[in-house]
């Protein structure tokens, strides 16, 4: 895979392909990149057997890559948004398979997981690739019913591939905000709470009631008896949603769902993070949105404080040795194998989280395994405040004088005061975005002097 900033680059064997004959649909994903439980591989092979639910899950798959090739916010100005589109990536967990990916504006996360009992075959491995989602494969998909069995192959062996064998080469833009993406959605989802649960049929009703269009300003979702309504008074009896559209990746699903999920994050006026599931026979679709649909994922900046925890590194280090693609990570068994205490063991999973290396499902309540196709050490350089803080500190530019630090940035002097609700700043970042997008750079070069002092 090419490490280039500007594109990315998915080497597949041959493109995926879904084929009907004998009675079912065979569905072959073709791997590119990741790595499994025994190290980088070029073409993992993770699963064989058959995906229970075959109408649902077809359904899932085509959901999860409609995302990678939507874009539901276009900055003002721009005449028309270019449309990169990227490939899912997949987790094998053992007992379950997660597909995920991102909108275009990267404001919109989904996952699919086959959970246990949909699966019916052989996993041959476990780790994480990108698969080739091409367009014959999504148009054959949409052909798959509910009686005919679907046959799914993660990968395949292609030291049985001919020397002749058609190699096809893809280069998608933007990889670096979907890793930051990735990262910024998990530590989201880490802090979410539940807010309410409907039924299915609840779910159907309030799906249909959402108007197709309207402001862009954030409404609150809030459970009202057995069912939902739609208010605008902000509350934090509710979730958050900012851009109606951004809902409909739910939609093809509902008819299968047997209930809806709803958690926000930490309450805000202007909005906050909202997870959506919807359960299904044996599996969840998850979709997760931004504060404000002109927000990206890739912009919060909420990772930075864990970046910045140099203290953590070397526990995280530790922690990721005893990592095998967990569906489920257990803390206190890794606390008991690491020597660590079950707090330094979460603050390492949280900087793990913050590179991407673990992400968090909010039905479980915990952390599961994945490596990013990625180089995951390109994060710290991909972040700006972080980097100009670090320059900051190297350049003896900070002064603390108790609850109250300078920062020399060019020709003025910022005050940074430490209160009750979290460090404040003199800067104009931060009279515009407060703490909702983490925090600015002099308020980051400060923590990072305190930890070093």
């Amino acid at each position: 895979m090419g490490a280039s900033t500007d594109e990315q680059t998915y080497t597949y064997v041959r493109p995926s392909a879904l084929t009907f004959g004998r009675g079912r649909a065979d569905l072959r994903l073709a791997t590119s990149g990741g790595r499994t439980a025994a190290g980088p591989a070029e073409h993992p092979v993770f699963f064989e057997g058959f995906l229970g639910h075959p109408e649902q899950a077809a359904t899932a798959l085509l959901a999860v890559a409609k995302v990678a090739r939507s874009r539901f916010f276009v900055p003002p100005g721009m005449v028309a948004a270019t449309l990169r589109a990227a490939d899912p990536v997949v987790t094998s967990n053992g007992d379950r398979l997660r597909f995920e990916s991102f909108s275009a504006c990267c404001g919109v996360y989904v996952r699919y997981d086959a959970l246990p009992g949909s699966l019916e075959g052989t996993v041959l491995d476990t780790g994480t690739t990108n698969v080739d989602f091409n367009p014959p494969m999504r148009e054959a998909l949409a052909r798959v019913g509910g009686l005919e069995p679907l046959h799914l192959h993660v990968g395949e062996d292609v030291v049985v591939r001919t020397l002749d064998a058609q190699v096809t080469e893809k280069k998608v833009r933007l990889p670096e905000r979907w890793l930051k993406g990735f990262a910024e959605v998990q530590r989201a989802c880490a802090t979410a709470v539940p807010v309410f649960d409907v039924a299915g049929g609840e779910a159907r009703r309030f799906m249909r009631s959402v108007p197709r269009s309207g402001s862009r300003k954030p409404v609150w979702v809030v459970p009202v008896g057995q069912g939902l309504r739609i208010t605008t008074r902000p509350t934090p009896e509710g979730v958050s949603l900012s851009g109606l559209d951004r809902l409909t990746p739910l939609e093809p699903l509902l008819r299968f769902a047997r209930s809806m999920r709803a958690y926000t994050g930490p309450h805000d006026p202007r909005g906050s993070t909202g997870v959506w599931e919807l359960r299904l026979d044996d599996a969840r679709l998850v979709l997760v949105l931004s504060p404000d649909a002109s927000r990206g994922f890739s912009g919060e900046g909420g990772v930075l404080w864990d970046l910045a925890d140099h203290q953590s590194a070397d526990d995280a280090d530790l922690v990721s040795a005893l990592l095998s693609f967990e569906p489920r990570i257990d803390v206190p068994r890794l606390a008991a194998e690491s020597g660590m205490a079950a707090d330094r063991v979460t603050r390492a999973l949280s900087r793990l989280a913050a590179a991407g290396r673990v992400g968090y499902d909010t039905a479980e309540a915990a952390y599961f395994h994945r490596e990013l196709p990625y180089d995951a050490e390109r994060l710290a350089i991909m972040h700006p405040r972080l980097r100009d803080a670090t320059a900051l500190v190297e350049s003896d530019a900070v002064r603390v004088d108790g609850a109250v630090a300078y920062v020399r940035s060019g020709t003025t002097e910022h005050v940074v005061r430490r209160t009750s609700d979290g460090d404040r700043c003199t800067c104009p970042w931060y009279a515009k975005h407060k703490n909702a997008r983490g925090p600015c750079k002099h308020v980051l070069a400060v923590d990072l002097f305190r930890r070093t002092s």
